[in-house]
């Protein structure tokens, strides 16, 4: 209890500090949003919007919930909460919502490439404006755990510690790197959505079922990797259903989530598959890594209570201070989303080092869980703290809008930046090169930003 009192009047006293930034930043940036929010077009669907940033924001809490490090006996321990105690894996249904971002984000990239070809601005322009408001922005996060590692290397941290910080911290970008391929298939998708409409749909839905059967029950288990792209694309592909209106109908919705949601179940209770919807550290089979049917069923339940709500949402949102919020949230998500597990590395391992006896609290007891809000608000106040810089950094990457000389170089510079995000979210920045650093899952990402931009010329 002492400590929980120290920590509460701790978070005041930053509070106190912090509040008059924070207040100076979010008036700015609610002036903004409101000045956007005038200017929105009326046929605009909103709730595109909200959905994304209420996406983000579960993946944020989740984390932040999750996270249950302890410190005894003079050692630190960085554990999870569904190694702890196996109930909260029935929190995964809630938390896991990469389905509703890929369905979102058909929705927004069906109608940015329809607006593109209107507009006639070509593929390269159009991918090369995606790779830098994508990735980019993750640049400074590798440069700033590859900096830390090499802090960490000369004052002797333990080679696990930058490990298991590093991973733990660039986790989120593995998103980033599927969700860009996918991208970048638009225009092929698209028109596949034009000429053969659903089947579009059910055709990756049928390799995803093959790509299970091939996976649990033959030796050839990679072939299950190929599910990122025919599970994530086949729920990307049904958000151009919704943006061409071929989902209406409340009946339709309501009979979605319920045939997704008796799905799921059986899946788990019954099939090969984990209860949890996100990987567990302790368990080697995974719904996640590669993707699995269980998250085909969860986006049907999802979808259809999306749908179930979209009536009242959007004219919810017709008012002009809950959409002006909406596009103020949705201004620094992408930072918030991309920074947000750093925050909270960092501050554990200050902990660690600073305040030990904060920590000594078991994880999955009565006392733990009465001190998580006060953690998690403990985070927040951090991350608002240094939202500025967070979001200075990722416009720091930003050179304006480009167009592509060499289409190949946008192609191949997109490809390194994703394929070393993709390491990164495996095995963080250690290794066993020099210093202790995976120089090559480091390096690809900020490589692959400048061999695109170097395939271009700034025409903004």
């Amino acid at each position: 209890m002492q400590n929980l009192w120290f920590l509460y009047f701790g978070l005041n006293y930053v509070h106190l500090i912090t509040a008059n930034i924070a207040d100076g930043v979010n008036m700015n940036m609610w002036a903004r949003a409101l000045e956007i929010a005038k200017r929105t077009p009326e046929e605009r669907n909103r709730y595109v919007d909200l959905l994304r940033a209420l996406s983000i924001l579960a993946v944020v809490l989740g984390h932040w919930i999750m996270a249950a490090p302890s410190f005894h006996s003079d050692s630190a321990q960085m554990q999870h909460l569904l190694d702890i105690q196996p109930w909260s894996r029935w929190l995964t249904w809630i938390f896991q919502v990469m389905p509703i971002f890929f369905f979102v984000g058909g929705f927004s990239n069906g109608a940015s490439w329809d607006s593109a070809l209107r507009k006639d601005i070509g593929y390269g322009q159009w991918l090369d404006a995606r790779l830098r408001r994508l990735l980019g922005p993750a640049i400074p996060l590798v440069m700033l755990w590859t900096g830390l590692a090499m802090v960490g290397w000369a004052f002797g941290v333990h080679h696990d510690f930058i490990r298991i910080g590093s991973q733990v911290s660039l986790v989120p970008v593995w998103f980033l790197a599927i969700y860009f391929v996918i991208v970048a298939l638009v225009p092929i998708t698209r028109k596949l959505w034009f000429r053969v409409g659903w089947w579009s749909i059910f055709v990756p839905v049928i390799f995803a079922v093959v790509g299970d059967l091939v996976f649990f029950n033959t030796p050839y288990t990679w072939f299950g990797w190929f599910n990122y792209l025919f599970i994530w694309g086949a729920v990307h592909q049904l958000g151009y259903a919704w943006q061409q209106g071929r989902l209406s109908g409340s009946h339709k919705a309501a009979v979605g989530a319920i045939v997704g949601f008796v799905a799921l179940i059986l899946m788990t209770k019954f099939g090969p598959y984990p209860l949890s919807l996100v990987g567990v550290p302790s368990e080697e089979l995974s719904n996640t890594t590669p993707p699995k049917l269980p998250l085909l069923a969860l986006a049907m339940a999802q979808v259809g209570i999306v749908l179930l709500l979209e009536t009242r949402a959007r004219k919810w949102l017709s008012g002009m201070q809950t959409w002006a919020a909406t596009v103020m949230i949705n201004g620094f998500i992408m930072p918030v989303f991309l920074w947000h597990s750093t925050v909270m590395m960092l501050m554990i391992g200050a902990t660690f080092w600073l305040l030990p006896a904060l920590l000594v609290i078991v994880p999955g007891t009565t006392e733990w869980w009465e001190m998580r809000p006060i953690w998690v608000s403990a985070y927040l106040l951090v991350m608002i703290t240094l939202l500025p810089a967070f979001i200075w950094s990722e416009k720091s990457v930003s050179v304006g809008q480009r167009k592509p000389t060499i289409l190949l170089t946008t192609l191949l510079g997109a490809l390194a930046v994703c394929l070393g995000l993709a390491m990164l979210a495996v095995g963080g920045v250690a290794g066993k090169s020099w210093l202790g650093i995976n120089w090559l899952a480091c390096v690809l990402p900020p490589l692959g930003l400048l061999i695109a931009t170097l395939g271009s010329k700034r025409i903004s």
